[in-house]
């Protein structure tokens, strides 16, 4: 299948999870969610959600576990929404990236601080 199409359909499926989560789920340990990406196999049958949690360890823990409850569900408003010959069978992760690129901006900045005036270089 094409990378082009593969990219077209994760797109496409990211706009449609978040819509999903925002508007369809109900479940109370879900909480601010925003979908990051999504990476399909080749040939669709499979999808990971990545997605980013406001809050601490405990609020992302709990988020997962609601996301991953409600798969079977998820999973078949994409069936209804995009039109592929197999639904994929998806599953969810926390994407940490956000976390560590905000780890490594503070540690920048704890850098840039302690500097002496003089010798402060642009980053």
């Amino acid at each position: 299948m094409s990378k082009v199409r593969v990219e077209k359909v994760q797109e496409l499926m990211k706009q449609e999870v978040s819509d999903i989560i925002f508007n369809e789920l109900k479940d109370p340990r879900i909480g601010f969610v925003t979908v990051t990406s999504v990476m399909c196999t080749e040939d669709l049958r499979e999808a990971k959600i990545y997605v980013s949690v406001m809050g601490d360890e405990k609020k992302a823990r709990d988020t997962l576990n609601g996301l991953n409850s409600s798969l079977g569900f998820v999973r078949r408003e994409i069936g209804k929404r995009i039109r592929l010959r197999f639904t994929p069978e998806i599953s969810f992760a926390l994407d940490t990236s956000l976390n560590y690129s905000d780890h490594i901006q503070r540690l920048l900045n704890e850098i840039h601080e302690e500097e002496p005036d003089g010798k402060k270089e642009d980053v």
